[in-house]
Formats: structure tokens, C-alpha cells, sequence
């Protein structure tokens, strides 16, 4: 095979199967990269396809067993579905072939990655560290009789740039100052699709659409009886974010144009609604964090010659960008691939054994100090507390998936101190945010969690009942900093 205008180090060998040229097409697994842009899989698949000269399958599975599958997350993902379809079938390209299916039973999805596979040359899947998908690609890579490559397309730093996990923001900042320079030059095509002439396919045999019939037109449309008949929780509704591309990129245009300048001081505060609102398109992969990057910098009108020199780890300053896009720069670069660090690293980023030793001693010494009040997972999911601002704070999240990010940080340490253990509160909001949050689930949204126990944290003083020495917040200081009188209105 030629050399791939991929970076290396992003595609991984999962199993030691050859690719077979006399497959009928080139498969790739679309899991978590939800997109038709700016995807390094999707590049990867199409540069086989080429070179192969085979068609390409473009395969967008959707299971209902995954923990949490609810409306919402459905719905969501759905959306990027019937997007996905319709810029293929705007292509008109006879040698690309988009087949998205919505499992409509538990198990309904069995043998069929390994049907498709069996007549490819190559299966190309999406490389992403966290949830159930690590496991998932395991074993199909066992089972494919072609090569199975995974692909990574998370952030603008390749997962294994580093072997080593990082403990601290401050650490990792410092680290991309002085190792992302190179990666910056190492994009992915924003149109991997543009242009690519391959052999026609004309369809799928039936004994695999038969059994595996595509998603329904009404179910892309947004049918609510469809969606109703899927065996996933019911109970957590759709929310008004809807998904998609093109949704995402209608976000970051409105947080460019009205926000960003404001955002460096304003972004703590609820009222004001300066954040960019783009976590669950780049959770569900419906917008990169390459594109992102590009589009903000095209407005700064910068170039990697407004490089600082020195790489001290301080978080302004290094971009040599306004205020307000160093702050959200340093979000959802410095902020979010620290997650994605841990997550591709540590098997048990979900576990509370995965807490620093110092942040596990001070809890473990607290463990038995009386508490103020303590809730059950039922009072806490039902905003019912003493305190309006945390209910408040989850009563978005119930209605629109989504806590303001201050919020959320009192939200969890509110968490820790009205729960009996800190594993008890560890549990619960693992709970609340996966069921909750359309961006649970994702490395980041574990970060959020895992720092109010004390992870990419310091100590801090004076130490106080529960917490310890964990950083400790309070509603009544947060009512101080932050205006929130409308938030209260709006969340009661």
C-alpha cells in the first residue's frame, strides 16, 4: 500500500488480517466520528478505496443496549444520521454508498459487522477511548476475517503523541506548547468526499438488507412514533438541541459572531449564556475540533508564526490570540484532550481508584463525618433539595441536557457533600450525567466529575468536614460571583 496523507500515528492495526483485494468494497465502520468532514477515518477509508479501486460503504450503526440509551441521545444521533444521508445522496457519486441502521431490537444488530466484512477488502472504524466502543472494536477485531484499522480523529493532539498520563492541566498545557507546533500542520481533508471517482456499487445483497433493513425514512424525519417503538428509555425525552453538522455549524457561527469577544470575562456567568454550546456535536462527532480550530482562527486572522517562544505552561498568552479566543482555546484544546489523555491510558478513568493518592486520603479520613443532608439518587435526579440553585442547576440538565459548566462544578461538589460516602457521590453523578447530559459519556464530561473528587486538582486549605481538603464551593458564594436571577426563573 502507498503512504497515507493520514499521520501514522493516528490509525491503528486492531487485528493481523490481511486486506483483500478482491473484496467487493471498502468498509467503514462509522461509530463515533458522526461526520462527512473533517475525519481522518473517513480520509483513511476513502484513500483505501481509491487505491484498492473499490467502492466505498459508509456503515453508521445505531444499537439500542448501550447504557443510557434513551430519546434523547437517539434523537440526537438521529439527526446526524439524516444529515449524513442527505449530503451522500446530494453527491450523486455512484461509487459511494451511505447504509445507516437503527437496531429495532435488543441483539437485532448481531452477525451483521461481520456480514459486511465479509466482503470487503478493509474495515476502517472510528478510534475513540471511551464508553463500551474500546471493548466493542476489541472484539470485532478478533472475529473480521480483513484488517481492521482504527482511526483517530478525536483532537487536534493524536492520542498516542504521549505515553504518558497527565495529572495536571498545567502539565499538559505545557506539553502542547512545546509538541503541538507539528500537528497543527497535519489536518484532515475537510471534503474527503470531493472529487473521488471509484466503481460503482449498486446495492447490498439482500440477505443482508432483508435481515438488516436501512433506518426508516419517517425515523430520519424525525417520526415520534418510531422512535417510540424502539426499546430504550422513554423517560428521558428529547430536548430542543437537535444534532447534526450543520447545527454545529450554525453554533459556532453564532458563538464567534456574538460571543467570543465577551468570553474571556464573561464566560462564568448564566445569565449571559456566552458558551458555545458545541460539547454534544463534538461529543457525538458531528463537528472536529480541526474544524473548530480552522474556522476560529480564520477570523483571528492568525497564522503559527503568532507563536509564543516561551512554553511555560501559562494559559494566556502562547496563541498569540484576542482574550476571548485564548480562553475557549484553551477549553476545548488544553481542557478536553487532557480528558481524551486519560481516557486512551488508564482502563479505569471511571473508577474512583483512579483519584489521586492525596485526594483518596483526605476523602477516606472525611468518610464518616456527619453530613448537612443526604439524598437519595431519586431526590437528587427529581431536583428535590433544599437549595433552589442546585435544583436549578438540575432541572436543566433534566430539561435540556445540559448544565451551565460553573454550575456544573457546584453541582457535583454539592453532590459529594449531601451523599454518605464519596464513592456514593461519584456514583451518582456518573448517573445523572450519563442519563442526563447529551454529552455524557465522554471524556471529558468524566473529567468534569472526576475534579470535584480532586483529579487534575491540588489541595487546598483550610481542610473542612467531608471535603477534606478538596476545593469546596458553596451556593451562597456562587450567588455572589455569579448573576443568576434569571437562571433561577428559568430552572425553578
Amino acid at each position: 500500500m502507498s503512504a497515507s496523507l493520514v499521520p501514522q500515528i493516528r490509525i491503528q492495526n486492531c487485528n493481523d488480517a490481511p486486506i483483500r483485494a478482491d473484496g467487493e468494497f471498502v468498509l467503514y465502520w462509522m461509530i463515533s466520528f458522526r461526520r462527512l468532514s473533517s475525519n481522518f477515518s473517513l480520509q483513511r477509508a476513502v484513500e483505501l478505496a481509491v487505491e484498492l479501486q473499490k467502492p466505498l460503504v459508509i456503515f453508521e450503526p445505531l444499537r439500542t443496549e448501550y447504557r443510557w440509551a434513551c430519546d434523547r441521545i437517539h434523537r440526537f444521533m438521529i439527526d446526524g444520521m439524516a444529515e449524513n444521508a442527505a449530503r451522500i445522496n446530494a453527491l450523486n457519486n455512484p461509487g459511494v454508498m451511505y447504509f445507516p441502521y437503527v437496531e429495532p431490537l435488543p441483539n437485532a444488530d448481531k452477525g451483521l459487522l461481520l456480514a459486511l466484512a465479509k466482503r470487503a477488502c478493509v474495515v476502517v472504524t472510528d478510534d475513540f477511548p471511551s464508553a463500551f466502543l474500546p471493548h466493542m472494536v476489541s472484539a470485532a477485531a478478533a472475529r473480521l476475517p480483513v484488517r481492521l484499522e482504527s482511526v483517530d480523529s478525536n483532537g487536534l493532539l493524536p492520542l498516542r503523541a504521549t505515553g504518558r498520563v497527565f495529572t495536571t492541566a498545567f502539565s499538559f498545557r505545557a506539553y502542547l506548547q512545546k509538541e503541538l507546533p507539528p500537528h497543527l500542520e497535519e489536518f484532515p481533508k475537510p471534503n474527503p468526499l470531493s472529487g473521488v471517482r471509484l466503481p460503482p456499487i449498486q446495492s447490498l445483497p439482500p440477505e443482508i438488507t432483508t435481515r438488516w433493513p436501512p433506518v426508516s425514512a419517517k425515523l430520519l424525519a424525525g417520526d415520534r412514533a418510531e422512535l417510540a417503538a424502539l426499546p430504550i428509555d422513554h423517560s428521558v425525552g428529547i430536548v430542543e438541541a437537535r444534532g447534526g453538522s450543520t447545527l454545529a455549524r450554525h453554533r459556532l457561527k453564532k458563538f464567534l459572531d456574538q460571543h467570543l469577544s465577551q468570553y474571556a470575562a464573561g464566560a462564568n456567568d448564566p445569565d449571559a449564556e456566552n458558551r458555545s454550546g458545541l460539547s454534544p456535536y463534538l461529543h457525538f462527532g458531528h463537528i472536529s475540533s480541526h474544524e473548530l480550530f480552522h474556522e476560529l482562527m480564520t477570523r483571528e486572522e492568525w497564522s503559527p508564526l503568532c507563536l509564543g517562544e516561551k512554553t511555560g505552561g501559562k494559559r494566556e498568552g502562547w496563541w498569540g490570540a484576542s482574550p476571548g479566543a485564548e480562553s475557549w482555546l484553551d477549553e476545548f484544546i488544553t481542557w478536553r484532550e487532557l480528558g481524551y489523555n486519560m481516557t486512551s491510558h488508564r482502563d479505569d478513568y471511571d473508577q474512583y481508584e483512579s483519584l489521586p493518592d492525596w485526594a483518596q486520603a483526605t476523602l477516606s479520613k472525611h468518610e464518616r463525618d456527619p453530613r448537612p443532608f443526604v439524598y437519595c439518587l431519586d431526590q437528587f435526579a427529581a431536583a428535590a433539595t433544599h437549595d433552589p440553585l442546585w435544583n436549578a442547576a438540575q432541572m436543566q440538565l433534566v430539561r435540556e441536557g445540559r448544565i451551565h459548566n460553573y454550575l456544573r462544578m457546584l453541582w457535583g461538589k454539592k453532590i459529594l457533600e449531601w451523599t454518605a460516602t464519596p464513592r456514593d457521590a461519584l456514583e451518582v453523578m456518573i448517573e445523572l450525567n450519563n442519563k442526563f447530559a447529551l454529552d455524557g459519556r465522554n471524556p471529558n464530561s468524566y473529567s468534569g466529575i472526576f475534579w470535584v473528587l480532586g483529579r487534575y486538582d491540588r489541595a487546598w486549605g483550610p481542610e473542612r468536614p467531608i471535603f477534606g481538603t478538596i476545593r469546596y464551593m458553596s451556593s451562597d458564594n456562587t450567588r455572589k460571583k455569579l448573576c443568576v436571577r434569571e437562571y433561577l426563573k428559568t430552572f425553578v
